[in-house]
């Protein structure tokens, strides 16, 4: 999709890699997204103490939710890797709104970084089975029944399969609506009233689709660490 004017590929041109950019804006804004996260983290985490101040204080509310509400989903077992979906959670989160910036792209309305956390997810929910199950964690594939398992294991495959497709498609499909209808207003209507509306549901969509693949994250990690049945 091509857009009309967006503000880092133009900074890019400045040092001769604006092609890259105009390319591959997925991958610009997706540094910028993590350079945000970063900032804000190291600026919100500084000055920790007893008394928190106001981004302390607002930080802490946000992270410990996060995490009691995954903490009620997998049990006190599961808290290790909270780092990990927490991380998930703000980065798509952060994504989805700075597509709400005239001039921003949003990097999860491409494919490949939808695609990319999807497979994040993927790979470390069998990282989890296997950390909790070793070589045991086979039988989560092939059911209860022996003679099954020439029906049971295909079936379980392309259900695991699935997810990456699941998970990558429905946010980049969400999101990229998003920027067409978004798009359209702007062009018929103005930069001003007619696509405001549009814009708060965006913010509504943006939290709700990081809040899906947060949740989805946290239901595939807690199946693998399940005993088979």
């Amino acid at each position: 999709m091509e857009h009309p004017y967006l503000f880092l590929p133009k900074f890019f041109e400045l040092f001769g890699l604006g092609h890259f950019a105009q390319s591959y804006p997925h991958v610009v804004y997706s540094w910028f997204v993590l350079l945000l996260l970063i900032l804000l983290a190291y600026f919100g985490t500084r000055r920790i103490s007893l008394v928190p101040g106001k981004a302390q204080n607002f930080f802490e509310v946000v992270i410990s939710g996060m995490e009691e509400f995954m903490v009620d989903v997998t049990g006190e077992e599961g808290r290790w890797f909270f780092p990990l979906v927490g991380t998930i959670f703000l980065y798509i989160a952060t994504c989805n709104l700075i597509g709400l910036i005239p001039g921003f792209f949003p990097p999860t309305a491409s494919i490949n970084t939808t695609l990319s956390c999807a497979l994040v997810s993927f790979v470390f929910t069998h990282f989890v089975g296997i950390k909790y199950h070793g070589v045991k964690y086979i039988k989560h594939f092939l059911g209860p029944i022996w003679w099954m398992i020439p029906i049971i294991f295909p079936i379980e495959l392309i259900g695991h399969l699935a997810r990456i497709m699941s998970l990558s498609f429905r946010l980049f499909g969400n999101m990229m609506g998003h920027e067409l209808v978004l798009m359209i207003l702007f062009m018929l209507a103005g930069a001003f009233f007619a696509p405001l509306p549009i814009m708060a549901m965006g913010i509504f969509v943006s939290f709700v689709q990081a809040f899906v693949f947060f949740l989805l994250s946290i239901m595939y990690f807690s199946g693998s660490m399940e005993h088979a049945h």
